[in-house]
């Protein structure tokens, strides 16, 4: 099974800053169609990268003040963690192989 887990404001230091791999950090809602579309590909993304790549799930409506710090304004919005820093962006959702580009160079 991929390494994706649900962050929230208090996990998301350890979680994602801290994190040895690099983290694609899925910015979501459950209201939004596009981010169920996306969802899929992420998990499959984890799965296949086991080890080597995070998804970190943040439920906008949860985490609002996550959302405004990473100034998420639409949704899907994938940010890609290295290091703790934000490396990669993708607003909206996006093909697998815009995923898998973005990790490429990381995993």
């Amino acid at each position: 099974m991929g390494s994706e887990v649900n962050v929230t404001n208090a996990t998301f230091q350890k979680e994602v800053l801290e994190s040895a791999v690099p983290v694609l950090a899925d910015f979501w809602a459950e209201w939004c169609v596009p981010c169920r579309m996306v969802s899929p590909v992420l998990t499959k993304l984890a799965e296949e990268h086991d080890g080597k790549v995070k998804v970190a799930k943040i439920n906008v409506d949860q985490e609002s003040e996550l959302a405004m710090k990473f100034n998420i304004v639409s949704i899907p919005t994938i940010l890609l963690f290295n290091k703790g820093e934000v490396a990669k962006q993708q607003i909206g959702a996006a093909p697998r192989k815009i995923l898998e580009d973005m990790i490429k160079e990381y995993v």
